[in-house]
């Protein structure tokens, strides 16, 4: 089964990996990978969908995807360090399955997140991801509506002239006066 990390979840001051489950009435339900228990994270809480998170580059910025895939074909069925190994070793690590990471943005710090990341992901879920498949599959939509824009445009001018499907539009209420009023003392 493959995994789609938009639906795979990082919080802050929580241990793990969480899935979304459900959208609750004042947040999200998601179930934490390791313990399987489920939670309530509400809108105060600071997560972070794995498909948002990008590493830095000399040049640019890689989506976490492209590093994990990195990683897998370095380490192949290998587990990557653990995340309380010496810096040394992440930095070593990361100079061969990703090497044109920028030493002087990503840190140590993000080194351990990212191989505690990738284990969990190894070991509770699968390190095939359905984003690439996503992504291919958006711009062949795209590409396929590319010659519908002139009808598109079309009822756009439409209704921006209120002539859509729903008749005529309301009247656009006067705009304010920018003339103070009267004090009266």
């Amino acid at each position: 089964m493959k995994t789609d990390l938009s639906k795979v979840f990082s919080i802050s001051g929580e241990q793990g990996l969480f899935t979304y489950v459900a959208k609750a009435t004042r947040g999200v339900i998601l179930e934490s990978m390791i313990t399987k228990k489920r939670m309530c994270a509400g809108s105060d809480a600071k997560m972070s969908a794995l498909s948002d998170i990008s590493i830095f580059t000399k040049e640019d910025e890689v989506k976490l995807r492209e590093v994990f895939e990195k990683m897998k074909i370095e380490l192949a069925d290998k587990e990557a360090p653990a995340g309380k190994s010496d810096p040394e070793v992440l930095k070593d690590f990361f100079g061969k399955a990703f090497a044109e990471y920028d030493p002087n943005r990503f840190y140590v710090s993000h080194m351990k997140k990212v191989v505690e990341w990738y284990n969990a992901l190894k070991k509770y879920a699968s390190l095939d991801f359905e984003a690439a498949e996503k992504e291919d599959a958006d711009s062949k939509v795209a590409k396929a509506g590319v010659g519908d824009s002139k009808k598109s445009s079309a009822k756009s001018a439409e209704a921006k002239q209120g002539k859509g499907a729903k008749g005529a539009s309301k009247a656009a209420a006067p705009a304010k006066s920018n003339v103070p009023r009267k004090v009266i003392a």
